[in-house]
Order: C-alpha cells, then sequence, then structure tokens
C-alpha cells in the first residue's frame, strides 16, 4: 500500500470511519456505567450513529469516487473493533457471550489470516458476501435487543445469544469455504 496523500486521509466517508473510531471507548463507557433503562439507551444510541455512519461511508466513497486504499482498510477495522467493543460489553451481563466472543475471535482471527494470506497471493476478497451481512444484521439485532431490553428475561437473552452465535458459526464456515476455493483457484 502506498503512503496515502493528506487528500485521501480526509475523505468524507475516512472521516466517518475515524468518528466511528472515536464512538467506541464512548460507548463502551456509557454501558458500564449504566444503571437505568436511559443509561442502556443512550449506550444503543451511540451504537446505532455508529451503524448508521457505517451504513453511508461505502455508499458515499462510491458515489463522490472517494474510494482510497486506506478507506478499505479502515472501515473493516472500525466495524470489528465496534463488534468486538460491545461483545465484550455484554459480556459484563450475559455470562453466555463468553461463547460468542470465542466464535467472534475464531471467525476474525481466521479472516485475518486467511485474508493476509490471499493478499501475499495476489488475491482478495470481493467485498463482503450475503452471510456475513445476514451475520451483521442479527448481530445489531441481537445486540440492540440485549442493550435496550433491560429487564429481558435470561432465557430469551441466552437464546438471542445462541442465535446470534450460531450465525456467526455459519458465516466462520461460508468463509472458510470461499477462502478455501480462492486457494485452489475455483469459482466460489
Amino acid at each position: 500500500m502506498k503512503k496515502p496523500t493528506l487528500r485521501e486521509v480526509f475523505t468524507i466517508p475516512n472521516l466517518l470511519s475515524y468518528f466511528r473510531l472515536l464512538l467506541i471507548p464512548l460507548f463502551v463507557w456509557l454501558y458500564l456505567r449504566a444503571q437505568s433503562t436511559r443509561d442502556f439507551a443512550l449506550a444503543a444510541v451511540v451504537i446505532g450513529v455508529s451503524g448508521f455512519t457505517d451504513l453511508f461511508d461505502g455508499r458515499l466513497a462510491r458515489r463522490l469516487n472517494q474510494i482510497t486504499e486506506l478507506g478499505i482498510l479502515l472501515d473493516p477495522v472500525a466495524d470489528k473493533l465496534t463488534e468486538g467493543a460491545v461483545i465484550f460489553c455484554l459480556a459484563t451481563r450475559y455470562r453466555w457471550v463468553v461463547a460468542l466472543v470465542v466464535v467472534y475471535l475464531l471467525k476474525e482471527g481466521f479472516m485475518t489470516v486467511a485474508g493476509l494470506v490471499m493478499l501475499r497471493r495476489g488475491k482478495k476478497l470481493d467485498g463482503a458476501k450475503w452471510f456475513g451481512k445476514v451475520c451483521t444484521f442479527v448481530f445489531y439485532l441481537v445486540v440492540f435487543t440485549l442493550i435496550l431490553w433491560v429487564e429481558i428475561p435470561l432465557g430469551l437473552a441466552n437464546a438471542l445469544i445462541a442465535l446470534c452465535t450460531g450465525m456467526m458459526l455459519f458465516t466462520f464456515v461460508m468463509y472458510a469455504r470461499v477462502y478455501f476455493y480462492m486457494g485452489h483457484e475455483k469459482d466460489y
């Protein structure tokens, strides 16, 4: 990757990614100190704003012709750090989130290593796949439910966590399959 110019560093989509990175410690602080429904709602608003900006940074990059190598790297880093922070915060309230943490770390670790291996071979993943997008949707649906519904019955919370963990595991397997075929130069 060549050194980005100042103009490439400060594109509108990249500024949105920087903003999302700044929202992470704010969310963690709000969530970990939350004691009332209002406090948890504030934490959810921060994650909502982060998700909203994530939704538009890629579209803006394409529409404004501001796609940069830095942005291609920065956007998923902001996504994964946000997801990781949310999962670890939820683990302070819900014991079964530990399973989600393990699957998340395995999936993201695999994706990082496999992506680097493919990059060294001159190949790269052509954007997020449908199952990755569905997984992200399920993740945020479960996260918002667990953050906003402060008095959620534990059985329902555990079922939602299991759903999210299962979806993440499915996505992990599907991406492993994609990378396997990429490594063997087959169509996937």
